[in-house]
């Protein structure tokens, strides 16, 4: 679906294997420069990017893409409980087919979380010439300790506090977002979780961006990359940053990625 009608800043719907999936776009089109595609958290969605996405846009003068995963929202929800290894469907089943329904050509993919860690897989396990670099904040090759005592905090923040409320706010169906993302995650299989194995593949720049309070992940997580990926690399530890520094350090964080992008 090449032909699809790059609207700036207006909202769509993409049908992706006969799923609606919540999208929007800004900047110029796939056919008039590169384009930068947007990957969300594991409670992210389109909404949540805030206005991180136009601010993109206007400082590196490439398109930017974003879409709400199923289950996420304005998205169709998803069948729960997700699977194990949802990220690596996403990665190979899905996001193929969403590029090719913008018609992309070339650029950058730039993931927050469980959004890095499907670009990462994407990058590493299916060979496309079109993706030029890597933008990698907060992401997830294995489980650890504080992230999942993270995940069991929310998930009790949710049921006693009021983080459905808030979630709501952006999920149409906050139960199918909240519970496909944590279910997965506090399953007993996922301590097993680990998909350092697709970083071999991946031999394009790389720029791992994490917070130095991330309460989800170590620093270790980063490691891992430099050392397994064997393209160009670079990190960047924010002080005074949690799991979102696109939110937390945004300034920061925007000057980064214009940084590796337009030099």
């Amino acid at each position: 679906m090449s032909s699809l009608n790059w609207l700036v800043g207006e909202p769509f719907f993409l049908n992706v294997d006969g799923v609606r999936l919540e999208a929007q776009c800004w900047g110029p089109s796939p056919a008039e420069a590169a384009t930068i595609v947007l990957l969300h958290e594991g409670l992210g969605c389109v909404e949540l990017w805030r206005d991180f996405p136009e601010q993109l846009a206007t400082l590196t003068g490439m398109g930017v893409f974003a879409y709400s995963r199923q289950g996420y929202g304005r998205s169709d929800p998803c069948d729960l409980p997700r699977p194990i290894d949802y990220m690596s469907r996403e990665a190979v089943d899905l996001l193929p087919k969403v590029l090719g329904a913008i018609g992309f050509r070339r650029g950058t993919l730039l993931g927050h979380s469980d959004g890095a860690s499907i670009a990462a897989i994407y990058a590493g396990r299916m060979p496309d010439a079109r993706i030029e670099n890597l933008i990698l904040m907060a992401p997830h090759f294995f489980t650890e300790p504080v992230g999942l005592a993270s995940i069991w905090a929310a998930r009790k923040a949710y049921e006693t506090g009021n983080l459905r409320l808030k979630l709501a706010r952006y999920h149409q169906d906050a139960d199918n977002a909240f519970f496909g993302w944590n279910g997965a995650w506090l399953d007993p299989e996922f301590e097993r979780w680990n998909i350092e194995n697709v970083l071999a593949g991946i031999t394009i720049p790389v720029l791992a961006i994490q917070g130095a309070d991330d309460q989800y992940g170590s620093m270790a997580q980063i490691d891992v990359i430099e050392k397994k990926t064997s393209g160009p690399f670079a990190r960047q530890i924010l002080p005074d940053c949690q799991h979102s520094p696109h939110i937390d350090q945004r300034e920061k964080v925007l000057a980064l990625v214009d940084g590796l992008l337009t030099d």
